[in-house]
């Protein structure tokens, strides 16, 4: 099966965890620059839509998906069988507690932090590689500040941001209607050598 960026929200099995949208899973998958070989933990991977995308950019490499929510678990595992992302290895759990034991990655995302966030930012600073990336998703302006705020302070880390708001256009009869969808900000921060 060929694999382009930018799988259709519709063709993911969906539930009622939250799912990150196509448009900026496109955007993190950017700012990640996944190597084929690269090890990937998706920290707070509700449905699974990142870790399966990441999965197949990273072929022969691992994605360890993180989840606290049962029902999201089991939407990951049903997603990896759906897509044949069988690099993905589910823990069900709440990070920080989640990622002990983990490999050192090239990559961590940050979608959920269940409150948490400090504590998961100072524990991945020492799971990441040297020039690995760390992408930070915030649908909070609590969570941009912190973020923000934690990793500017580190200058091992170079760090880039902005935010983005998309609105999706629907055809309703012989008119086109504007969907917009929730403002997310992205935070990249890349490890020095």
């Amino acid at each position: 099966m060929s694999y382009f960026p930018g799988i259709k929200d519709e063709d993911f099995i969906r539930g009622d965890i939250p799912m990150t949208k196509q448009e900026v899973r496109i955007l993190v998958l950017t700012k990640a620059k996944i190597c084929p070989t690269d090890t990937i933990i998706d920290i707070g991977a509700g449905t699974g839509s990142l870790s399966i995308e990441a999965a197949l950019q990273a072929s022969s490499g691992k994605v360890y998906a993180i989840e606290r929510h049962p029902e999201g678990a089991q939407l990951i595992r049903s997603n990896a069988i759906h897509f044949g992302a069988d690099n993905i290895e589910v823990i069900s759990g709440s990070a920080p507690e989640a990622l002990q034991g983990l490999p050192v990655a090239d990559v961590i995302f940050i979608g959920g932090s269940g409150g948490h966030l400090q504590e998961i930012l100072a524990q991945s600073n020492s799971l990441l590689k040297p020039n690995g990336r760390l992408v930070i998703t915030a649908i909070t302006i609590e969570t941009l500040y912190d973020a923000l705020h934690s990793m500017q302070a580190k200058p091992e880390f170079t760090v880039e941001a902005f935010g983005m708001q998309v609105t999706r256009i629907k055809q309703v009869k012989s008119s086109n209607m504007l969907q917009a969808l929730n403002p997310i900000y992205i935070i990249t921060c890349t490890k020095g050598i």
